[in-house]
């Protein structure tokens, strides 16, 4: 080396490594060599490996689960990289049509204002002027974690381009007669005005109480011999949680099965309160363990009730607004009231009438909006729906031949048992904030997992392509390079949600699979078990966590304990671990460097046996870590890289050493940290490219590590 250039470094050595001063001025780099970016990639293979970001929220800030994922996908595509692919790595965001609707809202309320007194056209400039001041907040948080994205390449689902993509799709569903329109009960959200899918519904635990309402069963006349409209002294009894509910019954249904109700089947019961005549009837969906092994049928308001009406031709009473107020169905005494107030009143109704039996306490799950947490409302509605038969086929085969593969078959159980229970997917949603349905006269936006389902080649730039001679369209640019993707690294709470839908999207519009594997990733749970969850202060930020370690700690943390679990117990002494030991690999690289330059080829001659035993070892590590890395066993493959450079490199190998002052000590010593270097590059990218950058004789001449050659195998 040069002496000037020597003497800088050995000075940089000296100080300790300090991650604040070397990562952002890092990162800056990597962003200026255009390495992000597969066009800009030197020497490739020729062949291409894709991953397309899960896009975030545009409402969302990085959470510990973004984080981990980040780390993830970085570490394929910076492994990818090195081993000569061609890596795009497509980063975006979903414009999240409830969500970010809601947020809006709530930040105009603060003013005293709403979206309906600013009318929609205002209400949307708005949005988007709150999109362009924080929509990419998140993006910018990626980077500090050390995500290689391309950002040339961002999306956003909103944009022009994608807009097309998504009626393009719509297009293409409508033409083959799987779109229609049609009224069914759905989940309805009274505050966000809107319909949401069984998947955009969260449940939440509550003490509630359980009622046992007494149904008055009408004699038959000829049996009993009286007269018209007399009540007989039997009762069935029905227990629900929502007495409110049972002014829009009409049956009461029991188990066919169940020898306590044989001989009630067909009779006739006086539904409280209203005086209704509605019939008994029989149902094998009826859990006969469950209360009194009765159910009150309310089809209106219920999607399970609805089925049983649909399958016995029961009529269907709506008593609940679309805002939550009883309807004049309810009666009188209860029009306007809101489903709570018309809960107490009805309870208080039947004690007066002497018809509750008993009243228990109950653990009950309620569904909320996945939004805003308002309680939802099972009602009728005109929606627009997706037809699901041949989707599904097409959903359910490719997985089942293994040309998609999950990364642990019991997320592949949980995918194939929703798609043998599907329903045709309602695709309209009654805000402002999203893709308006291209029909003329049609207000609905669509669903925004439609827009998202379309990720993988609408990110590409489909439906970008060109006509043959043949007269069929052929892709172009990115989307004939890049895709299918490779590989779909995620949550599993979005199995359903997401992943399923951009399978069959796939398959169906571009009649090829979006991508070969699925790596669900443990889910961060607090140390005690809990849900990380600002609400339950159980939350933590990453972005606390690299300005207190580094992202090269952060991210070792979080992968060290990725060891195959479902969940990970977050512990930040595994953080703690991380920053020692990127302290431990910068006085490791002082002492190579400083002591014996660098070398970056293998030394293979006059080589000692502890000199064989290393070379021996590390070829078995750059094995083992390969295929750790190839099977998503990311923890796994940063224990055998921790345990190697720590232990059998600084603790004996190094020790050695420093009683053999030869030349080829020196040269083993610095090829070993070359390839530990390498190794460890995915993982901890910016401490490695940090001292990359010193062990270079002719600086200007110096390749930067992150797109250095893979240890050979």
């Amino acid at each position: 080396m040069g002496d000037e250039r020597t003497n800088k470094i050995n000075e940089k050595l000296l100080k300790p490594y300090d991650p604040k001063e070397t990562e952002g001025r890092i990162y800056k780099l990597w962003e200026e060599s255009g390495y992000f970016n597969p066009d800009k990639l030197p020497e490739r293979n020729g062949q291409s490996f894709t991953i397309a970001l899960p896009p975030p929220n545009v409402t969302g800030a990085l959470h510990i689960g973004h984080a981990l994922n980040a780390t993830i996908q970085d570490i394929l595509i910076r492994q990818k990289r090195m081993r000569g692919y061609k890596t795009l790595w497509i980063p975006g965001t979903d414009h999240a049509g409830i969500a970010t609707q809601n947020v809006v809202e709530k930040d105009l309320k603060k003013q005293g204002i709403s979206r309906h007194s600013l009318g929609k056209e205002k209400f949307l400039e708005k949005v988007w002027e709150w999109k362009e001041k924080y929509g990419n907040i998140i993006l910018d948080q990626l980077k500090k974690i050390g995500s290689s994205c391309d950002w040339s390449r961002t999306r956003f689902t909103m944009d022009e381009k994608y807009g097309e993509a998504v009626k393009a799709a719509f297009l293409h569903y409508h033409k083959k007669g799987w779109i229609y329109q049609g009224e069914r009960v759905i989940n309805w959200c009274p505050r966000c005005q809107t319909s949401l899918s069984d998947l955009e519904i969260e449940y939440l635990e509550q003490q509630s109480k359980l009622y046992f309402i007494k149904y008055p069963i009408k004699q038959s006349h000829l049996e009993a011999k009286l007269p018209s409209g007399s009540l007989a002294s039997k009762f069935v009894v029905v227990a629900t949680t929502r007495p409110e509910t049972m002014l829009g019954d009409t049956a009461v249904a029991v188990n066919p099965n169940d020898e306590r109700y044989k001989n009630l089947i067909g009779q006739i019961v006086v539904l409280p309160i209203t005086n209704r005549e509605i019939p008994i009837i029989a149902d094998e969906s009826v859990d006969k363990d469950f209360g009194a092994g009765t159910v009150k049928v309310t089809p209106a308001h219920s999607l399970a009730d609805a089925e049983i009406a649909e399958r016995r031709k029961l009529p269907s009473i709506v008593i609940i607004s679309q805002y939550g107020k009883m309807t004049a169905e309810a009666g009188k005494e209860f029009e306007g009231l809101s489903a709570k107030d018309a809960r107490e009143k009805a309870a208080e109704k039947l004690q007066q009438l002497n018809l509750i039996e008993k009243i228990e306490g109950y653990p009950n799950r309620i569904s909320v909006c996945y939004r805003c947490n308002t309680a939802i409302e099972p009602r009728p509605s005109i929606q627009w729906f997706l037809k699901m038969d041949e989707l599904v086929k097409k959903a359910v085969g490719v997985v089942q031949k293994g040309e998609i593969k999950f990364n642990d078959k019991r997320w592949e159980k949980i995918y194939l048992d929703w798609l043998s229970n599907i329903k045709d997917w309602c695709i309209s949603r009654q805000i402002w904030w999203g893709h308006k349905i291209p029909i003329d006269g049609v207000d609905d936006v669509l669903d925004t997992w439609f827009s998202s389902a379309l990720w993988p080649f609408a990110a590409l730039g489909w439906p970008a392509s060109v006509k043959t001679a043949a007269g069929k369209p052929e892709s172009t640019g990115d989307l004939k390079e890049f895709y299918p993707t490779q590989v779909l690294s995620t949550d599993r709470g979005i199995i359903n949600l997401w992943v399923t839908r951009m399978i069959f999207s796939g398959l169906e519009i571009m009649n090829e699979k979006p991508f070969s594997d699925i790596i669900i990733h443990p889910t961060v749970m607090a140390k005690d078990g809990r849900r990380m969850s600002k609400s339950l202060g159980t939350g933590i930020d990453p972005l606390v966590l690299i300005d207190k370690y580094g992202a090269d700690a952060t991210r070792f943390g979080l992968i060290y304990q990725m060891m195959g679990g479902q969940d990970i117990k977050f512990d930040e002494s595994h953080l703690l671990a991380g920053k020692k030991f990127a302290n431990k690999l910068w006085n490791i690289s002082r002492f190579v460097i400083t002591r014996n330059g660098i070398s970056k080829k293998i030394q293979t001659s006059n080589l000692s046996k502890e000199d064989k035993e290393i070379y021996e070892k590390l070829e078995q590590v750059v094995k083992s870590v390969t295929e750790n890395v190839d099977n998503y066993n990311f923890g796994r493959a940063l224990h055998i890289i921790y345990d190697f450079v720590w232990h059998d490199f600084a603790d004996k190998y190094i020790e050695y050493s420093k009683t053999k002052n030869s030349e080829e000590r020196g040269n083993v010593l610095s090829s070993i940290l070359a390839s530990a270097l390498k190794l460890l590059h995915p993982f901890m990218p910016f401490i490695t490219e940090e001292i990359w950058s010193m062990i270079s004789a002719d600086s200007s001449g110096n390749k930067m590590l992150i797109i250095e050659k893979w240890p050979k195998i």
